[in-house]
C-alpha cells in the first residue's frame, strides 16, 4: 500500500496560486455558415470526361471580427474554382465561422490566438461543408489538406511589415490595423 507522504523532489503545487476566474481561457461558442454559393455554370455538359484533368484553385482567408468584450467572431473565406481547358466546371464561395469567447488571454497574444487556433479548430467543419456541396453538385469531393494558419499569419504579418517599410520610404503616412 502506497503511503501518502509528500516526495521532497517533487515540488508542492499551491492549490490557491491560480484564481479560476483570472485563469485564461478560449471557448467556441458556436459555428456557422454565413455565406454559401455553389455554381455549375456548364452543367451537365461539365460532368462528362474530358481529354485533361481540372485543376482547381483554391483561396482561403481569415476574419475577425469583435462581437463584444470577450466574444470574436473568426471566419474562414473558401474560394474554390476548378476548371478544364479554360471552362469553369464548378466554383464555390463558403464563409464559414466560429463564435469564440476569450477570457484573460494578454492582449499582444490575442491577435495570434483568433488568426491561428480559432481558424484550426474550425477549418476541418469547413473542409467538410466544402467537399459535401461539392459532392451533391455531381462531382468527386475536394478534399483540403490540412492549412497551416501559423504560417499564413507569419506571412501576413510579413506582408504588412513590407508595406509600412515600403510607405515609409515613399513618404506616405502609415497606418497600422
Amino acid at each position: 500500500m502506497a503511503e501518502d507522504t509528500p516526495n521532497p523532489e517533487t515540488p508542492a503545487i499551491d492549490s490557491g496560486a491560480v484564481d479560476p476566474a483570472q485563469a485564461p481561457s478560449f471557448g467556441i461558442i458556436g459555428q456557422y455558415i454565413r455565406d454559401l454559393s455553389f455554381e455549375s455554370p456548364n452543367a451537365p455538359a461539365s460532368l462528362l470526361p474530358g481529354a485533361q484533368q481540372p485543376t482547381s484553385n483554391v483561396n482561403i482567408n481569415v476574419q475577425v471580427k469583435k462581437q463584444a468584450d470577450d466574444t470574436y467572431a473568426v471566419e474562414l473565406g473558401l474560394n474554390v474554382k476548378t476548371e478544364r481547358q479554360g471552362s469553369v466546371i464548378y466554383a464555390l464561395e463558403l464563409v464559414y465561422g466560429g463564435l469564440f469567447r476569450v477570457k484573460n488571454i494578454p492582449e499582444n497574444q490575442l491577435s495570434a490566438l483568433l488568426m491561428v487556433e480559432g481558424p484550426r479548430l474550425i477549418f476541418p467543419f469547413a473542409r467538410q461543408v466544402l467537399a459535401s456541396t461539392i459532392q451533391q453538385g455531381g462531382f468527386p469531393p475536394l478534399m483540403l489538406e490540412p492549412v497551416d494558419f501559423l504560417a499564413l499569419f507569419r506571412r501576413n504579418l510579413a506582408a504588412a511589415a513590407e508595406k509600412q517599410k515600403q510607405a515609409a520610404q515613399d513618404g506616405a503616412p502609415t497606418t497600422v490595423n
